[in-house]
């Protein structure tokens, strides 16, 4: 008997038993775009990035039809959004091992569909950009003919244009979206599907705001766009992300469509995979409240009294007052007269880096508000660089290893450091491979992992393949855990450390070389305090493989030992709790540190709710909390 998908009415009382606890810690009380700014932060601080190949594997645990045409005991078929007829019987299923390339006609195999196309994020179309390319939140199982008549078109209503009716009658058909200017063709799922794919979407756009803005636009061209052109709703905004009337018709489609017991069971099977969750299968009430801002038409006042108040060889700060509106939702930093800022941030005072030395600049500042209205400039402030100084000129790798290399273990890890005496948005930054084909001998691209968030100074950060099993790091130590392309190195390859895409900032190997850095564990000497572009051996310490000492960084004796009155840490030898006395509400990271040196446990925002730090699973032992950059040595029982 066909089985029929349920929507769950319950949505909030039902689905709060499936999140993990404290998983949203932080969002009560939040609505708007804040709100949606502090989810991105939840669900991108520990996803777990797998490889594109592996999607093939791992669909037999999140798209398996346990809901429709299968007993879900025993089921091997997977659930296809764009096939399936949920009244009758299917025209065709696959298996997960049907996955296809090119195919004639409906119903000859899959394809690994991305729900916002990969045109919109991807370099080019010869290289794919990780995490978005293999993100499972979005990418699912479809028939492959629809997929590529689909290309990358939006989702949206159509009108009475039919281009493509497919078996289950989703279609392809001109769009007829209200109010929305594109008018070129859309792909129409059912409407047993329509707020799965809604719900997906703005996942997209919370899951990578901070890299939405260079993405595609729908209006790279024009209104009217041809097949051949960017077609992705984004709308080039970061807080927004989506043009207003493309959310209109995704919240109509996610009202219409509530949760499904499908999307529950497919969120948890992901959040086991990737360790992140979409938040609006958890809460659907969050679409209407993040956009639902309502405002006004004025432009904001301009921010007053830019100065510089540091100036770097390599750096200067800027600081100024805020403007006085209140809806202002951030600041864009204008460089040397250019039309296009060089930043952009939601505080009052930034670091404007990759700057030259002795070298004269002018900067000045504009406010924008939550309608994208800008105010006029600030004043223009004059800053000069200096000579030279102590700081680093970017970010530096400091190890690399390359061990063990099997389909099932893969012990790839980089540890970099910033010592450029700033804060660093990594939103910027990439890591880039070199492959050799093994049957021309020609060198090409690998796919590139793309870095996110930010990183503090003097802050050390790994990225590990979470297939690795090193003596010394987890995966789940690791600040970054992905098995992408450049974590796949084998040692003859080229890795790289890149900034604005393709400007090498640090390198291991040479390019169009075929390289000897396998099961080799490359340590930076101490003596050598800034990246270099070409890779020079004498600057590293050669280790056997799967060599791992101290990764992810140590402090120094003199680091841990210094002098810090700011806090009062108590009891101390500690029991269960160790609790601090001191402004901890200013503290954003509290680390525990062994005597080697390795960070064995980190906490986000610690003192937030409370003004202790549990240390119940610690043993006993010497052990440094470090709050911030304040260090103190305890003891526990």
């Amino acid at each position: 008997m066909k089985k029929f998908l349920l929507p769950i009415i319950l949505i909030s009382s039902y689905i709060s038993a499936q999140v993990p606890a404290g998983y949203y810690d932080g969002t009560a009380g939040l609505t708007g775009y804040a709100l949606k700014s502090k989810l991105h932060d939840i669900i991108s601080e520990k996803m777990v990035n797998w490889h594109y190949d592996d999607l093939k594997v791992l669909y037999g645990q999140t798209d398996l039809d346990k809901y429709y045409d299968h007993d879900a005991s025993n089921t091997q078929y997977l659930l296809d959004i764009y096939s399936e007829i949920p009244s009758g019987p299917d025209s065709y299923e696959y298996t997960a091992d049907q996955l296809v390339a090119g195919v004639g006609m409906e119903g000859q195999g899959y394809n690994r569909e991305h729900m916002m196309p990969q045109s919109t994020f991807s370099t080019s179309s010869s290289i794919s950009d990780y995490p978005m390319y293999s993100d499972l939140n979005f990418i699912i199982p479809v028939d492959g003919w629809i997929n590529q008549r689909r290309s990358n078109y939006p989702y949206g209503i159509g009108n009475n244009t039919n281009h493509y009716i497919f078996s289950n009658t989703s279609r392809i058909s001109n769009a007829a979206i209200p109010n929305y200017p594109y008018t070129g063709r859309v792909y129409e799922p059912i409407n047993e599907f329509k707020g799965d794919i809604a719900r997906s979407l703005l996942y997209f756009a919370v899951r990578y705001e901070g890299k939405l803005g260079s993405f595609n636009t729908a209006y790279t061209t024009s209104a009217n766009l041809t097949p051949a052109t960017d077609q992705c709703p984004l709308d080039g905004t970061e807080e927004r992300a989506v043009d207003l009337a493309y959310i209109a018709m995704l919240k109509q489609w996610s009202a219409a469509d509530p949760v499904s017991q499908r999307e529950i069971d497919r969120n948890n099977a992901v959040y086991t995979i990737q360790k992140n969750r979409n938040p609006f299968i958890d809460h659907p009430e969050w679409i209407d409240m993040i956009w639902s801002e309502t405002p006004d038409n004025i432009a904001p006042a301009a921010p007053g009294s830019l100065v510089s108040t540091q100036q770097n060889a390599y750096f200067v700060n800027l600081s100024w007052t805020a403007s006085p509106n209140n809806d202002v939702l951030g600041y864009r930093v204008y460089m040397n007269g250019s039309a296009t800022p060089v930043a952009v941030t939601k505080g009052t005072s930034i670091s404007i880096d990759h700057l030259s030395p002795s070298t004269i600049y002018t900067f000045t500042v504009k406010a924008f508000d939550k309608a994208y209205l800008e105010s006029p400039f600030s004043n223009t402030v004059t800053a000069s660089t200096i000579a030279s100084d102590s700081y680093a000129s970017d970010l530096i790798i400091t190890k690399y290893i390359s061990g063990t290399n099997t389909e099932s273990v893969k012990n790839n890890a980089l540890e970099i450091v910033n010592k450029t005496g700033h804060e660093v948005n990594l939103n910027n930054y990439r890591i880039n491979i070199q492959f050799k084909n093994s049957l021309s001998g020609d060198f090409y691209n690998g796919d590139t992992y793309e870095l996110e968030g930010r990183v503090g100074n003097n802050e050390t950060f790994v990225i590990l393949n979470p297939k690795g099993t090193l003596s010394c790091y987890t995966p789940d130590e690791a600040r970054f855990a992905t098995a992408s392309d450049p974590m796949m190195f084998a040692g003859g390859n080229y890795v790289e450390l890149a900034y604005n895409k393709t400007v090498t900032v640090d390198a291991i190997g040479v390019k169009y070389t075929t390289n000897n850095n396998g099961n080799v564990s490359l340590y930076r000497k101490n003596t050598i305090n800034q990246p270099n572009n070409t890779f020079t051996i004498s600057e590293w310490d050669s280790y056997p493989s799967n060599y791992c000492q101290n990764l992810g960084g140590t402090l120094s004796t003199a680091e841990l030992i210094a002098d810090n009155n700011e806090f009062i840490i108590y009891p101390n030898p500690a029991d269960d709790y160790l609790y601090v006395k001191g402004a901890v509400d200013k503290v954003k990271i509290a680390q525990i540190i062994d005597l080697s040196g390795k960070v064995i446990y980190t906490e986000k925002d610690p003192f937030r709710y409370k003004k202790h730090i549990s240390v119940q699973d610690v043993p006993t032992g010497t052990y440094f909390l470090k709050l911030d950059e304040k260090v103190h040595q305890f003891i526990k029982k």
